[in-house]
Order: C-alpha cells, then sequence, then structure tokens
C-alpha cells in the first residue's frame, strides 16, 4: 500500500506526495534556496493528528519532521515526512499567571499581540512571522535577551509527541532530562505541539531605526563601539551594513541604496533612551531616524525584515570584541557589501553571558558580539557568489571569532557540534540515542550529524 494511502488513513489533515498539485508548493522551506526533497507533507490538524503520524513513520522505518513555515530549514530533511504544523494557531494568554500557551504554529507577531491586549510581552526575535516554537527551541536569541535571556529559558512546559508517538506534557518535574533538551537543543528530541511559556509585564519600550549613506559606516561604527561599551543591559543595539534591493516595493528614497542602520530597543521611557543613544545624533548624513515610543507588539518592524519567503543564504560568528582593529577588519572585509544584503553586528552580553534559569541545553554566551551575514540567492550564479563572499569575510574575521555560534544561526553546511560545549553536545547525543534509537524524528540541524 501507498504512502499517500496509509497517511491519509491515519490522519485528517490534508497529505500530499509528490505528483499532487500542491506537494512542490507545500514542501518549500521559508529559505526557497534549500531544496526540501521530502516524501511527503502532511499538514495536521492537532496533537493527535502529529502522534499518528510518528507513529505510522516508526512502523514504516521512515522519520518524520515538523515545520511551521520552515525557517532554519536544511537539506537534512531530505527522505523524510514534512510535518506542517501552521494550522496549530491557539494562543492563550492567562494574564493572572503571566504566562501563555502557545501552539506550534503560532508566530511571533501573533503571541506579542494577544499578549500586548493584556499589558504583557514575550522574548521576541527582529521577525514577526518567525514562529515562536521554533525560534525558542533554539534558543530564542531576541530584542529583550539582554536583560531577560534566551526565550528558552521563559519555557514552562513543552506538550510533545515522543518517537514511539505518545503525546505528553513536560516540565522540570515530570522529565528533567528532555525538558532541559529542549529548552535550546533543537527540535530533535521529541515533536512540540504546545508550549507554555513566562510573560513579563509590557515595559516603557523606546526604540527604531536610525539609518545613514554607506559611507558614514566608519562613524557609525565607531558610536557603536561607544555606546554598547557603556550600555545597561535594558539597552539593545544591532549596527547594519545594508544593500537595499532595487525592487518596487521598497521605498523610493531606499531603492537600491547601499546604507548603514543602527537599530535598537530600550526598556524604559524616551528622554533616558534617547540620551542613552544621543551620540549618533553627532553623525551627520541621516536618512531616516524612526525611534520613538513603541509598544513591544511593534518591534518586529524595526528591522524591517522580509515577511514573504525568499532564497538567500547566511552565516553566523561570534566575535571576542570589538576593538579598533576588529572594526577596521570588518569594514574592510565587507567593503561595498555586494553581493551580499547584510552584515550585522548584534551586542550580547547581559543576562546571556550567564546560564539559563532553570538550566538548558543553550549556554551562556561570553562573547559580546555576534557577526550575522545574509545574502540573497536569485540564480546558481548567484548562489556561488554569495557563498565565497560570506567565506572570503568569516576567513577575514577569523583572528576576532571563536568558532561558536548560537544554535540558529547555524547553516546548511554546518553541524549541531558548533553551537554547544563538548559536555552539552555528549549529553544531547545521550538523549537522543536512548530516546529515538530509530531516528524517527528529524530536526534541521540533527544532533547526531
Amino acid at each position: 500500500m501507498s504512502t499517500e494511502t496509509d497517511l491519509r488513513r491515519t490522519v485528517r489533515g490534508r497529505v500530499l506526495v509528490p505528483g499532487d498539485d500542491a506537494f512542490e508548493a507545500a514542501r518549500l522551506p521559508w529559505n526557497r534556496a534549500v531544496d526540501q526533497t521530502v516524501r511527503a507533507v502532511v499538514e495536521i490538524e492537532d496533537a493527535a493528528d502529529a502522534a499518528a503520524v510518528v507513529r505510522y513513520a516508526k512502523l514504516a522505518g521512515l522519520a518524520v519532521a515538523a515545520q511551521p513555515s520552515g525557517h532554519g530549514a536544511t537539506t537534512r530533511l531530505d527522505g523524510t515526512i514534512l510535518l506542517r504544523t501552521g494550522r496549530l494557531r491557539g494562543v492563550e494568554v492567562r494574564p493572572e499567571q503571566r504566562t501563555a500557551r502557545v501552539e506550534a504554529g503560532v508566530q511571533w507577531g501573533e503571541l506579542l499581540a494577544a499578549a500586548a491586549k493584556h499589558g504583557l510581552t514575550g522574548l521576541p526575535g527582529s521577525s514577526p512571522v518567525v514562529s515562536v516554537t521554533g525560534y525558542t527551541l533554539g534558543g530564542g536569541l531576541g530584542w529583550f535577551a539582554r536583560r531577560h535571556g534566551w526565550a528558552a529559558g521563559a519555557v514552562r512546559a513543552f506538550e510533545v509527541v515522543d518517537a514511539d508517538g505518545v503525546e505528553a506534557r513536560v516540565t522540570a518535574d515530570s522529565d528533567p532530562d528532555l525538558f532541559w533538551a529542549l529548552r535550546g537543543g533543537g527540535g530533535d528530541f521529541a515533536l512540540v505541539t504546545a508550549m507554555e511559556l513566562d510573560l513579563h509585564p509590557a515595559p516603557l519600550l523606546y526604540g527604531g531605526r536610525m539609518l545613514w549613506p554607506a559611507e558614514r559606516a566608519p562613524e557609525v561604527l565607531a558610536a557603536f563601539r561607544e555606546v554598547t561599551g557603556a550600555a545597561p543591559v535594558e539597552l539593545t543595539a544591532w549596527f547594519t551594513m545594508v544593500k537595499f534591493p532595487p525592487m518596487p516595493q521598497v521605498p523610493e528614497p531606499l531603492r537600491g541604496l547601499a546604507a548603514v542602520a543602527v537599530d535598537s530597543t530600550f526598556l524604559g521611557g524616551e528622554e533616558e533612551g534617547r540620551g542613552l543613544l544621543r551620540r549618533f545624533e553627532d553623525i551627520p548624513g541621516v536618512i531616516l531616524d524612526t525611534r520613538a515610543p513603541m509598544a513591544p507588539d511593534a518591534v518586529g518592524g524595526i528591522c524591517a525584515e522580509p515577511t514573504q519567503p525568499v532564497p538567500g543564504a547566511g552565516r553566523g560568528e561570534l566575535l571576542t570584541g570589538l576593538g579598533e582593529d576588529v572594526a577596521g577588519d570588518l569594514l574592510a572585509a565587507v567593503g561595498g557589501i555586494a553581493p551580499l544584503a547584510t552584515v550585522q553586528v548584534r551586542h550580547l552580553g547581559g543576562a546571556l553571558s550567564g546560564p539559563v534559569a532553570g538550566g538548558g541545553a543553550v549556554a551562556p554566551v561570553a562573547e559580546p558580539y555576534l557577526l550575522g551575514m545574509i545574502g540573497p540567492v536569485m540564480s546558481p550564479e548567484a548562489g556561488r557568489a554569495v557563498a565565497a563572499r560570506l567565506t572570503e569575510i568569516a576567513r577575514a574575521m577569523a583572528p576576532h571569532t571563536t568558532g561558536r555560534k548560537p544554535f540558529t544561526y547555524l547553516n546548511g553546511g554546518e553541524k549541531a557540534a558548533s553551537a554547544f560545549d563538548a559536555d552539552t553536545l555528549a549529553r544531547l547525543r545521550e538523549i537522543k540515542r536512548r530516546r529515538d534509537p530509530a531516528g524517527v524524528l528529524r530536526s534541521n540541524q540533527p544532533v547526531l550529524a
């Protein structure tokens, strides 16, 4: 009997296999440059559907991978049954407990909007369309992390389907090993269908983007070094060299422009926030300044990241510092930025440098800055050019990087070992082998790879 027939008898959600009209579109991840050659796509209706697919896969000797929309996808999912969790969109905010329950398809913008109605917020990243679950399983490095730490540290409970297809609720008390692994170790250990996580009182918030022509990059980077060197944990600032695409959806003043930006959030009032960022106001030629008091559910618009799938390639590196020599090497290596779209330096430190409250696989980050690079891949030729440029810049910056990187910054050619120290990786691998000896569950970045 065919995989298609068996699966359609097993689940209530839509099943698609090669040859179906909608299969090609359904198998595509967010990053259109990644070619996922999966065996089938199942758009599950609920946790019971997920459990049924896992039980089927175990009996059939197949593997299952879960994605809401496919952020962070790699070719390591080839041959799997791809579980689309995008229909699991339930959000329940419990204001008295300052917690929320979110299902696996919920995006950050949706959670923040629901929490804001109760004067609460979560720990979001820069994009409103990334899933809360995938982001958090990988640690979750976002706007308020310097003050509140990794998003993984906010999780109170996971609702999962294990490698035997059994549904369970996992807490630090009920299953310490699995709870620890899922807090930053990725999705290789259980299929998460929902999470319960802590929220925070929505603070006064000031932030936005300042933008200058690209030739101001040396002055802006010098100011960025000065501001971040003395920044309180409530202030987060990111330095970005950017080449806006010459596309109609980009506003005319920015279309095709090479520029340099500082994106920031401050957990406090406008007067204090503006004072902490005043050094940037000394730099002439500002094109754009969107800084203003803002609601926490508006942070997803600061960086104006794409909200529709795009093809691209990227790379991340943790920097040991940002002294004059590092800044000089970075500016020299990046040059005119093309063919890349963005080269960004994020200020870390604060709560990120300490252990996760309650324990978790995501480890403290001693490095004070994170370098992230992304380039568009609109053709094979463009892909080769972007890959070469990423490698060239990474080699130039190698004297100032550690080789380690956050889990969600791993690219398709890197392995989970780059995100964890030896002891953490050994524990994750032991949990994987014990919990899923047949390899029924597979994440974008398998810990045994």
